[in-house]
């Protein structure tokens, strides 16, 4: 199967051309073959007409030096043959190959019949007709050998051109109608996406550019499907997520207004209140972070660090969160020399240690491995708590999304670090998986080359 458009449309063209142009000749002739026939026959009638009425007219010595010279003899030879067998021929050049006169033809001419050789069913090869001189009864042969009259060969090639143009441009038509008919498709597929239908199906089977052209439009509209889908998605989750907090702030104050209130409730309430308002600003920060990240508009600050330190630095500096749960930390970490931003990095490495101290049991164990090799560093965060479903796992890095549900009033936090430590990590080239099972512990694994490339 021809795959490339180009040559489908070029061989389409030369089919065309060449398939009309033989249309319109059997359709010429077929059209012009009774004209054809009478232009010619008439005409030779007319010619052996006119030669038995010379001989009729003249002495058959004047008659014979009459038709010697006739201009007619440039496009018809003359044959006449007596009783005995003799023959005079006239007209056509040299070496000129005629139709074979038999004897039986003679004889049923001299008879006074009618000789009428018709090899092709169009014209008269050659024409016999009684001849009658004053020397006798003799049989005329008389036989063309030039092209028709110009002006007929004319008016007929016209014909033949115009039907040529006009077969031709149908059979182009009917299978332009074939070429387009996949583009017309794509075109109301467009229009009904930009109307928000996304539930497009072209059934485009071809395999060439429009059949490649097809699928990537059914590729695009799938993804588009999924972004319109995570975007009700994220509008709903913000929603809930700023619901909540308003609703305690709005609450809180409301209750703030009456009069008799113990001073200690007063405190409680503003607390909750400050604590709400928190709240909803840490996760404008992070909604803002997470869009400059996706929208790469973050510029990467590159500096060579020690990551070993800079994971020690960042277990330091959650000190207060886990040695009040008693947890205790179990550190294998190779000494690594990593080029990349620093400060984002080590909001990576916060996020996912203080998830494994929150969904840890008191007195549980977190471990932090790093192994290297030439090209790229891995850092392995494990912890002993919760576990996360596995149907839960392929969603873990969405914005807003909590992989335990149940637990979202005892464990605070957005539903945003994970998205964001993602972001984080792709914007360096590198990969970020995890591991889980529900009630055994959860595994983030981070891979990212040793020196980061600049875009």
């Amino acid at each position: 199967m021809i795959k490339s458009l180009y040559t489908r449309v070029v061989l389409t063209f030369l089919v065309s051309v060449i398939g009309g142009t033989v249309i319109s000749f059997n359709l010429a002739v077929w059209i012009y073959k009774d004209e054809l026939n009478v232009n010619l026959q008439v005409q030779l009638h007319r010619f052996a007409q006119d030669i038995v009425q010379i001989y009729d007219t003249f002495p058959l010595a004047e008659a014979d030096k009459f038709v010697s010279s006739m201009k007619q003899l440039e496009t018809y030879h003359v044959r006449i043959y007596d009783a005995n067998g003799g023959v005079q021929s006239y007209g056509g050049p040299e070496g000129l190959k005629l139709e074979t006169v038999t004897e039986p033809q003679v004889q049923q001419v001299l008879a006074g019949g009618i000789v009428q050789v018709n090899p092709t069913g169009i014209s008269i090869s050659l024409l016999g007709v009684q001849l009658t001189t004053d020397a006798g009864k003799k049989a005329l042969f008389v036989e063309p050998v030039g092209p028709p009259s110009a002006d007929f060969v004319l008016k007929w090639l016209v014909n033949f051109v115009v039907y040529s143009l006009v077969s031709g441009s149908l059979v182009i038509l009917v299978a332009a109608m074939f070429l387009v008919r996949p583009i017309k498709k794509l075109t109301n597929a467009t229009r009904r996406i930009a109307a928000g239908d996304f539930n497009v199906k072209l059934n485009i089977k071809q395999k060439g550019e429009l059949g490649a052209l097809a699928r990537s439009f059914e590729e695009m509209t799938h993804d588009l499907q999924q972004l319109e889908q995570m975007r009700r998605d994220f509008v709903s989750n913000v929603s809930h997520e700023v619901q909540s907090p308003l609703t305690s702030i709005s609450g809180y104050a409301l209750a703030l207004k009456q009069m008799n209130i113990p001073e200690s409730e007063r405190n409680r309430y503003l607390d909750i209140i400050i604590g709400e308002a928190e709240r909803m600003s840490k996760m404008s920060d992070s909604l803002l972070k997470l869009s400059l990240l996706e929208s790469q508009s973050q510029q990467l600050r590159f500096t060579t660090f020690s990551l070993d330190e800079q994971l020690r630095r960042v277990i330091v500096a959650l000190q207060p969160q886990w040695s009040a749960r008693r947890i205790n930390f179990d550190l294998q970490l190779t000494a690594a020399t990593l080029t990349a931003d620093y400060d984002l990095l080590s909001q990576v490495w916060t996020n996912l240690l203080g998830n494994s101290i929150k969904f840890s049991g008191d007195g549980g164990v977190i471990s932090v491995h790093t192994k290297q090799d030439n090209k790229s560093v891995t850092v392995r965060v494990s912890d002993t708590g919760i576990g996360v479903a596995p149907e839960d796992q392929k969603r873990i890095f969405e914005r807003f999304f909590k992989a335990d549900r149940s637990h979202s009033n005892k464990y605070n936090g957005s539903g945003m670090g994970l998205a964001i430590v993602k972001q984080i990590v792709l914007l360096h080239q590198g990969d970020i998986r995890v591991e889980s099972e529900l009630g055994a512990g959860t595994s983030f694994i981070v891979t990212l080359p040793l020196n980061t490339p600049a875009d």
